[in-house]
């Protein structure tokens, strides 16, 4: 209760501070550029990191799209990021974020596929979190006509990371089994939507105790993530799955790995469990790699086994994946289109309530996406928790 009122009262000081009139800022020659609202992270560490900011607004460059923001997703990674806890992390202070949708506001030059008005969703190598964001076009998609801004920032890196596993990685076939762990989140639920969409899939997922009732349907075998799944698996498949998905990372390696029929495949696409406290713990980093069991290559030879692992933001970033990442987007959409899937959306948060959002995801409190909404006035949360009181 102390938390959640001392970071409702933080927004509001943020709400005050921020919400007032600030002048444009000054370019060369006597000309001014016109101001956006941004999350800024001035330095990895807690929640007090972050803060709403004005910073100049950001014009094309050559073969980029400006996009006027609508949605922005929030994901783990996100966290992460904000605690410092990822390899090689930027300098601060920085613009947070890599997923949006919203309307294609402006064009560099030989930009060609896009006209001004475009409604569209985008991947951005940070500073996605602000009203106006410029990304390479390679990165930018056009949605379909029925889907909404919020389901389209709820999308793009959850369903994008789903499709290429299941298909492009680990080939999902009929009649297989999947193991997914936080089958509750974004992540999570874009694997059990994808799975449905083939013949006689079997998902066993793990996730909080308080989830289930909302996701029992969506999976077939659901189990609490704080047991020991492995022995509750083999009772209902005793030569275990063809698919694990795995974002935790750490001593569930190895149950993975072991949980394998010949053939299968393990993809380690995260690692939540090295976040504990709202700042980095080295604690919890060493903790969560000395759990990795070694890998034997002679071993995973003899047992016909196949170890992967799947970042979709360095391929489209750092290895040149915009192809099959298009291909994979394109697929989906008509997957959409058919109504065979749609984006879960847990709830939506204004720029200024970025801290209480956060700490949702932190909690493991989310059912589905968590989206800031450009657009949506903040909502200070004492008035919630005040009402809350009341009531008991």
């Amino acid at each position: 209760m102390a938390d959640g009122a001392g970071m409702a009262a933080e927004t509001e000081r943020m709400i005050e501070r921020d919400g007032a009139k600030e002048p444009e800022s000054a370019a060369s020659g006597g000309e001014t550029r016109k101001e956006m609202r941004v999350v800024l992270l001035t330095g990895f560490g807690g929640l007090n990191k972050l803060r709403v900011a004005k910073k100049a607004m950001p014009e094309p460059q050559e073969g980029e799209v400006k996009i006027r923001v609508k949605a922005c997703g929030l994901n783990f990674l996100d966290l992460m990021v904000r605690q410092g806890n990822i390899d090689n992390p930027p300098k601060t202070p920085l613009v947070p974020g890599f997923e949006c949708s919203g309307i294609v506001e402006a064009m560099g030059e030989n930009t060609q596929g896009f006209e001004i008005g475009d409604r569209v969703m985008a991947f951005v190598n940070y500073s996605a979190w602000a009203e106006v964001v410029c990304t390479p076009l390679d990165f930018v998609y056009k949605i379909p006509d029925d889907m909404t801004f919020i389901e389209a920032a709820a999308f793009s890196m959850n369903f994008v990371a789903a499709y290429m596993m299941l298909f492009e990685v680990a080939a999902l076939r009929e009649g297989m089994s999947v193991l997914v762990h936080s089958a509750g989140g974004g992540v999570g639920q874009a694997v059990a939507q994808l799975c449905s969409t083939v013949s006689n899939v079997t998902v066993f997922g793990t996730a909080s105790p308080f989830k289930h009732e909302a996701i029992k349907d969506s999976v077939t075998h659901l189990f609490d993530r704080n047991i020991d799944y492995v022995p509750e698996v083999k009772k209902i498949s005793p030569e275990g799955v063809d698919i694990v998905l795995d974002c935790l990372c750490g001593e569930n390696t190895g149950k993975g790995l072991g949980l394998l029929k010949p053939l299968g495949t393990y993809i380690l696409y995260g690692s939540s469990n090295m976040v504990t406290g709202e700042t980095k713990s080295f604690f919890s980093f060493a903790k969560s790699w000395w759990q990795v069991e070694k890998v034997n290559p002679i071993k995973l030879y003899e047992e016909n086994k196949v170890m992967a692992g799947f970042s979709l933001l360095n391929l489209l970033f750092k290895q040149g994946g915009c192809k099959p990442v298009r291909s994979a987007v394109e697929k989906l959409f008509s997957l959409y289109n058919q109504k065979k899937i749609k984006p879960l959306v847990d709830s939506l948060w204004a720029l200024e309530e970025v801290k209480e959002a956060m700490q949702r995801i932190h909690d493991r409190g989310n059912i589905g996406k968590l989206i800031l909404d450009v657009e949506k006035p903040p909502t200070p949360l004492v008035t919630v928790t005040l009402y809350s009181f009341k009531v008991k």
